[in-house]
């Protein structure tokens, strides 16, 4: 499943690159808002559901190689986290969902956590 994809399943709109979010394939998934432990603990092509919509989120994404970033509760990128987004080529989804009913949907589409490879 693409970024794209997902985000049409859990009601989204992609809010920062679009075109990358339509190619890039989501291996997995990690839901946190703690920056620390998001870079410790996600993996490679994970779709990562958050409430943060700082500039940081972007750091964090291309630091660990993250499919893209889910922004939930009707939570919009701040402009130069887009603005970051775009430059990186993070997509960035928006949802009007809680984090809980993301990731039960992102689950029941078969998105998986803490993946072994």
């Amino acid at each position: 499943m693409t970024v794209a994809e997902a985000a049409g399943k859990i009601g989204g709109t992609v809010v920062a690159c679009a075109a990358e979010a339509a190619a890039r394939e989501v291996r997995g998934g990690y839901a946190s808002d703690l920056l620390s432990d998001v870079m410790g603990n996600s993996r490679e092509g994970d779709l990562w559901v958050t409430l943060q919509k700082h500039v940081n989120i972007v750091a964090v994404a291309q630091l660990n190689g993250l499919a893209g970033i889910v922004l939930v509760n009707g939570r919009r990128p701040e402009p130069d986290t887009a603005a970051r987004a775009e430059e990186e080529h993070i997509p960035i989804i928006s949802t009007e969902l809680p984090t809980f009913d993301v990731v039960g949907i992102l689950h029941d589409l078969g998105i998986r956590g803490r993946r072994l490879a």
